[in-house]
């Protein structure tokens, strides 16, 4: 599986664990975030990819900024993202089953390392559920009124 991922100063730590863990799973990863802890404005790592899943340049995304919130609501800008804040396994896991989750958002100062891989792991390897679930993702985005 292709993944994209992203991450501000608050996710480097975690961002680090993340793709070596899809790494050894045997997922290419593509990581557009920062390296460092310096100061750096989080749309400029998460819009690339967002970019790359609305475009199907990767088929999932994982971003990383100390909330999640910030990260969240500039993937979920792009057509066809459904990037979810999670902050349990469990969510992560109903996010990809219910929602069709295609980004996974992080919140590093929220979650522990261990959680933030795990819920990884588990966003990564659950489908979706489709059935009534798909009629409801069908009615997410937003259409423009006369």
């Amino acid at each position: 599986m292709k993944i994209s991922i992203g991450n501000d100063h608050a996710g480097v730590d975690y961002k680090q664990l993340i793709q070596e863990k899809l790494e050894a799973l045997g997922h290419t990863v593509t990581n557009y975030g920062t390296n460092n802890e310096d100061s750096v404005d989080y749309p400029d790592f998460v819009h690339p990819v967002a970019e790359d899943v609305e475009n199907k340049k990767a088929d999932l995304g994982i971003i990383i900024c100390g909330s999640g919130n910030g990260a969240n609501m500039t993937a979920n800008k792009h057509q066809g993202v459904r990037s979810a804040l999670c902050w349990t396994e469990e969510i992560a896991k109903l996010a990809r089953e219910h929602n069709d989750a295609n980004i996974l958002s992080i919140p590093a100062r929220f979650v522990s390392k261990d959680l933030a891989t795990e819920m990884t792991t588990t966003f990564v390897t659950t489908g979706f559920e489709g059935g009534r679930h798909q009629r409801r993702v069908d009615k997410i985005p937003a259409k423009k009124h006369c």
